[in-house]
């Protein structure tokens, strides 16, 4: 009789956790709460890929010194350089990659080649090892950071929502960009060298996991009746969006440049003491939040102004950076990198919902190529700031570098005029033409046809609880103040 009650009481927490397990499923299924759930795992996959770019500023080259032969100073700068080169040549491959699977395999992939890196970095004893886990987190980059902002301009389609949600993302970038000098060089002197790179790496691992329960990437085929994407080489022709892509290259310029050179040029000018240069960047990650901030507000109240938010960025990022080689002391040079971080933020999240919209309004919306186009333009950036920063600094002065890429920035804010009237587009040759020019030839394009002609017709659907689809009457006016399907 003991043993049936047990295996009775066994048999009921079973059943309840069973129970618990399929409103977890339900809970997850949601599509409200599966998209900030998707935030969430982007953003953590965001600030782990900038966290391990800049932890190693303050543990590779002392750790490198033990262990040099030859030119130290081109071996870090060629360390620090390989991940952006990479993933500036795996990008193209990785956008076309994306708009053919869909964005939670990449997605994926990338989440577990940025772990294998990471394990790499903490155990790796010398420099060929360290370049070789530096490379595989550009190839893990290239496939996480593109799918995973493409993946939320999927899930946002709203304007206001995606400008919000893009800057969020921005926001984990700047913050995990910020952070990991800090935390690595903390860490690295107390704890050792594997410490940070296994944290990160268990961070990683996590998110991993929760991406695979999630997304379900492996068991998810809807893709294969959705639209095939625009290539990516039709979208670098594009002028509107190669206006964007060169604001992005030009504005980050100076942070890129300046990462490389700028702890020389204050142990040099002002005798800068190790905890200043190791803090330089971190007071910075609070006018970029700002800056995040105040750009989605204003977007959404004035939305048609994005391309002038983007410009006034550019020249609050060329006055302080033109103004960085004059401050005497640390709390001086606080302001024209806090003003530098302000502008990024400024044109990053004007601009990366901008290349959304392009997308939807003249191609395909389908956006892992725009968004690998997007992370090339970074990627050109901090690709050559490591390897020519220096050398330019070298040859002509810290002065002359600064003023070079202030002087850039603003001279490029007006190309952003090319963007007044892209919010006044209406869609082209898109989603929409291709269906009712084409005819239905798959199951995606047959629902979009069915929900097309019904809405024509005056009819929407409703799904009741039993899950049978009911018609109900629609009234002209409703119609028109929905927009239709793509408006």
């Amino acid at each position: 009789l003991q043993s049936a009650n047990m295996a009775q009481s066994a048999a009921s927490k079973l059943s309840q956790m069973g129970e618990r397990t399929k409103q977890l499923g339900n809970v997850i299924q949601d599509p409200e709460r599966q998209k900030r759930i998707i935030l969430v795992i982007v953003c953590i996959a965001l600030l782990l890929d900038n966290m391990l770019y800049m932890v190693i500023v303050p543990i590779i080259p002392d750790y490198l010194e033990d262990l040099q032969n030859g030119n130290f100073d081109l071996q870090i700068g060629v360390l620090f350089a390989s991940k952006a080169i990479l993933q500036l040549l795996v990008n193209p491959l990785s956008g076309t990659f994306i708009d053919r699977v869909g964005y939670d395999i990449p997605l994926f992939i990338g989440l577990n080649v940025m772990f294998l890196s990471t394990v790499i970095f903490a155990f790796a004893e010398n420099y060929a090892t360290l370049f070789l886990a530096r490379s595989m987190q550009g190839l893990g980059s290239a496939f996480a950071d593109t799918s995973g902002i493409a993946l939320i301009a999927d899930r946002y389609t709203e304007e206001a929502e995606r400008s919000k949600a893009l800057g969020i993302a921005l926001a984990f970038i700047s913050f995990g960009s910020l952070v990991a000098p800090p935390f690595g060089g903390v860490l690295y002197e107390f704890a050792g060298k594997p410490v940070p790179f296994v944290i990160l790496a268990c961070i990683c691992l996590i998110d991993g996991i929760l991406c695979l329960t999630v997304l379900k990437p492996f068991s998810n085929r809807e893709r294969e009746n959705m639209p095939v994407g625009t290539p990516i080489y039709k979208l670098m022709i594009d002028p509107y969006i190669a206006v964007v892509a060169g604001a992005l290259i030009i504005c980050n310029i100076p942070l890129a440049f300046l990462e490389p050179t700028i702890a020389n040029w204050m142990e040099d000018t002002m005798h800068a003491s190790q905890w200043e240069i190791g803090m330089t960047w971190f007071p910075a990650f609070f006018p970029h939040v700002l800056g995040v901030y105040l750009t989605v507000k204003l977007a959404a109240k004035y939305p048609h102004l994005q391309w002038f938010y983007g410009a006034i960025g550019m020249v609050f990022i060329g006055a302080s950076s033109c103004t960085v080689p004059a401050c005497k002391n640390f709390g001086q040079l606080m302001i024209p990198l806090c003003g530098i971080c302000f502008g990024i933020a400024f044109v990053d999240t004007a601009l990366l919902p901008t290349l959304g919209f392009l997308v939807d309004v003249r191609y395909v919306s389908v956006y892992g190529s725009v968004y690998a186009i997007a992370d090339i333009s970074y990627c050109v950036a901090y690709a050559l700031g490591p390897v020519v920063a220096g050398q330019i600094v070298h040859d002509l002065g810290f002065v002359q570098l600064n003023l070079g890429m202030g002087l850039a920035n603003v001279l490029y804010a007006p190309a952003l005029l090319l963007l007044k009237n892209v919010t006044e587009m209406k869609p082209s040759f898109s989603e929409r033409n291709m269906l009712l020019e084409d005819g239905p030839t798959g199951l995606y394009d047959t629902i979009k046809m069915e929900q097309r002609e019904k809405k024509r017709k005056g009819l929407c659907t409703t799904i009741d609880e039993n899950g049978i689809e009911t018609f109900a009457q629609r009234s002209y006016s409703e119609e028109e103040s929905s927009g239709g399907e793509y408006a």
